[in-house]
């Protein structure tokens, strides 16, 4: 660099390299920007609803290093939207239903932000709604519609039923949904996957939830669908994307990451199949597992 008050004139050929090379620095600099999508259930959140140590601090200097950290979960919006809120994100997109639904940030002339729904997928759920009312005669059922609105046949005292309403059964089918949750308190998970096999649900995409419940989604959808729309939407090569998860609704979202060349951590307290499927494995949940591997980024 020429001294202070001093100008060096260089030739053209050496200015257009010189000009060259921080345009490709710039770039090489843009390209680092890495896409961090965050399951929540057993990966920033304790079953008591308490977050996993060290997940703010660690979201937050990922978030200032220029990463792009979301959630992508198969909770509907409104069990999501305050987790975001103890995070202290706010991330352009949001997926939820387990990638039935996109959210996306919009802000008012005041700077207000909010999210609305950007992206739905939706099918009709007459068929697999009786076929499960079959042979599980007891269980609670649960739609979400395709505006957010969820309606169930039986409260459960864990849900969070704000914008939903309790209905008949018959009620359910009478609109396409985005999903359908199923929840059988006497079943365990062992009794959930022999159901799927026995019954062959093989026409809506389905998960098996780590509190036990299924989830059933449109045919083909799952987390990794929505998260490469995001992944579009942002720019970010698909090298540089991460996700981090611990069940069975997970493992969609780590196949999609790995197939592109990007990295799947899952959490050390989830079961075994959920493990194999990703690339890499952390500590549990409640040992900070999200935390340890964000700091090395």
């Amino acid at each position: 660099m020429p001294d202070t008050g001093t100008v060096d004139v260089s030739p053209q050929k050496d200015a257009a390299e010189l000009v060259q090379e921080i345009a490709e620095d710039a770039t090489s600099g843009a390209s680092e920007r890495m896409l961090i999508a965050l399951d929540i259930d057993g990966t920033v959140l304790l079953e008591d609803e308490t977050l996993s140590p060290g997940i703010v601090d660690a979201v937050a200097d990922a978030h200032a290093a220029g990463h792009e950290v979301m959630l992508a979960t198969g909770r509907s919006w409104s069990g999501t939207q305050h987790i975001q809120q103890l995070l202290e994100i706010e991330p352009e997109y949001v997926v939820c239903s387990n990638g039935a639904v996109v959210l996306k940030r919009e802000t008012d002339a005041a700077g207000t932000s909010s999210y609305v729904r950007f992206h739905t997928e939706t099918f009709d759920p007459r068929t697999v709604l009786e076929l499960l009312r079959t042979h599980l005669p007891d269980a609670h059922f649960m739609v979400e519609l395709e505006d957010g609105v969820r309606l169930y046949t039986e409260s459960m005292h864990n849900w969070n039923l704000s914008e939903a309403r309790e209905v008949a059964f018959e009620e359910l089918a009478q609109h396409p949904v985005s999903r359908v949750v199923v929840v059988a308190p006497d079943h365990s998970e062992e009794d959930f996957l022999a159901l799927v096999s026995d019954i062959g649900l093989n026409q809506v995409s389905y998960a098996i939830g780590w509190t036990a419940w299924l989830d059933i989604a449109p045919m083909g959808v799952d987390k990794g669908t929505a998260l490469e729309m995001v992944r579009g939407w942002l720019g970010v090569p698909s090298e540089r994307v991460i996700v981090f998860g611990d069940g069975r609704n997970d493992m969609g979202m780590f196949a999609w990451a790995l197939s592109n060349g990007g990295r799947a951590v899952a959490m050390g307290q989830g079961p075994q199949e959920v493990r194999d499927a990703a690339g890499e494995r952390t500590t549990s949940v409640t040992e900070g597992g999200v935390a340890a591997v964000l700091r090395t980024l």
